[in-house]
């Protein structure tokens, strides 16, 4: 899958901080960001998941990105934000340590990651960002959901 859409489309991303680190996803897929409220744990659900919150009469998981990307588990506390996102179908609340900033950009300032063998067969990152000295990683929200929807938040 290539990282650019359309050629000479203007993308919109929000940054978001995981672990020290910075990220981005496409805005498209973002429908609120919320403070951090406490979930209700599900049991038998991946170790990634928090457990679910009921988003305006609506059940919805929550994912702790930091874990769901490897990067450790988070110690959830009232500076957290909850970025809720929708994909396919799908509406579950992505637990950051904090949302930085929007920002516009061409679809060829955008690279593929590399491939390796061995590697995921969806990878998280479907698109690196060289931008003032770093490289942000542009996340699939898709890859980042459930591949099996959850039992409660259905």
């Amino acid at each position: 899958m290539s990282a650019a859409p359309h050629l000479g489309e203007a993308i919109e991303l929000i940054l978001l901080e995981v672990a020290g680190h910075d990220f981005c996803i496409d805005i498209r897929s973002v429908r609120e960001i919320r403070g951090f409220t406490a979930s209700t744990p599900l049991p038998q659900a991946p170790p990634y998941v928090l457990g679910v919150i009921n988003l305006r009469g609506a059940v919805m998981p929550v994912l702790d990105l930091r874990a769901r990307l490897g990067l450790g588990v988070t110690e959830a506390s009232g500076r957290h934000v909850i970025v809720v996102v929708h994909c396919g179908g799908q509406t579950a609340g992505l637990l950051v340590d904090a949302v930085q900033e929007t920002m516009m950009l061409s679809p060829d300032q955008m690279q593929d990651p590399p491939k390796y063998e061995g590697g995921p067969q969806e990878a998280f990152v479907d698109a690196l960002i060289p931008l003032e000295g770093r490289i942000l990683s542009r996340l699939s929200v898709p890859s980042l959901l459930p591949q099996e929807p959850l039992a409660a938040a259905a």
